[in-house]
């Protein structure tokens, strides 16, 4: 098992097969890579299937035991069950999607291998849904929700992002997840430092609050230290990274890009290690390196200065060279 300075040891790995993406969400931050989404035909740079396999075979044989696939959307990708049905028998496979695509290949996509999905939902009013993501598809969503708990994922996590044009709809997304079984709920708190428009954020403690009021049980998971909250049957949960250190510090995974560079933080944009030729003895040096250079992003790479605020840690500035 790889494991970083900071005793972090890599247990999960997210695999974004692909930057292509039928929406067009005004809070996306395309797992860290910035707004790349291009035609919606596939890429010569994408990633191949063997690629792929390749990467999570290595990955394996470092004990890596969880994959997450995402995007862009994933289900884009026409290769996605084959991917599934070759990754190794050791990791637990999951999946996040805008769901769309999932009528008629959920039960494929089980059959192959997939354990556990989430999807994103944003709002229960189709008017807001269509302006925050940029796309008529509501009634889609709600029906690729219920093809995948027809082909027995469960449960299925209903992905929220959390910020100003969503927030009112939380009370109806937490009622939803109480009455309909095998639904959950996972508000993500609005990552300003990502996709810009600060105003946009909110305060995610008061979102804290107002479920505690209310929960009539909670539970605080091991990773992240993340708060589950029960409310009238289903199960709550918030996950927070802004400006929070522990959430930095509990980090035990890395991220693949769609063109094949490993990389060991979502917030960073200077740590990315190409892989190339693909070959696994490549694919092994990459991981040893990526992993050797991780640092939580908040309390190391980024530290509070005497006012308070957050900047960057020094020591990760880059010392330019003077020519002689």
């Amino acid at each position: 098992m790889l494991v970083d300075g900071f005793g972090r040891e890599l247990t999960g790995i997210r695999v974004s097969l692909t930057d292509r993406c039928n929406f067009d969400c005004v809070y996306c931050h395309n797992e860290g890579l910035g707004d790349t989404r291009g035609p919606m035909d596939p890429q010569d740079d994408e990633m191949t299937t063997d690629e792929v396999v390749r990467i999570l075979e290595v990955a394996a044989e470092f004990g890596v035991d969880a994959v997450k696939f995402t995007g862009g959307e994933p289900m884009l990708r026409g290769d996605l069950e084959e991917i599934i049905d070759r990754t190794p028998s050791t990791m637990e496979i999951s999946m996040t999607t805008n769901g769309t695509f999932l009528p008629g290949r959920a039960e494929a996509l089980v059959d192959a291998g997939l354990e556990r999905v989430n999807v994103s939902q944003d709002s229960m009013d189709p008017e807001a849904f269509a302006e925050i993501t940029k796309a008529g598809a509501y009634d889609r969503v709600l029906e690729g929700i219920d093809a995948a708990l027809d082909a027995g994922l469960d449960p299925v996590k209903l992905n929220m992002v959390v910020f100003d044009q969503t927030a009112p709809y939380i009370p109806e997304m937490v009622e939803r997840v109480g009455k309909e079984k095998g639904l959950q709920l996972q508000l993500i708190e609005y990552m300003p430092e990502l996709t810009g428009h600060h105003e946009w954020a909110i305060d995610i403690d008061r979102v804290h609050g107002w479920l505690e009021e209310r929960a009539e049980r909670i539970e605080v998971r091991e990773m992240h230290g993340r708060k589950r909250y029960w409310i009238n049957g289903g199960m709550v949960e918030i996950v927070d990274p802004v400006e929070n250190p522990s959430f930095c510090a509990n980090c035990h995974r890395v991220r693949v890009t769609p063109e094949g560079e490993l990389k060991g933080c979502l917030n960073r944009t200077d740590d990315y290690v190409s892989m190339d030729p693909m070959t696994k003895p490549a694919i092994r040096a990459a991981f040893q390196e990526v992993v050797a250079n991780r640092v939580p992003f908040y309390g190391e790479y980024m530290i509070r200065n005497g006012d308070g605020e957050w900047e960057l840690n020094e020591k990760y500035l880059q010392t330019p060279t003077t020519a002689d």
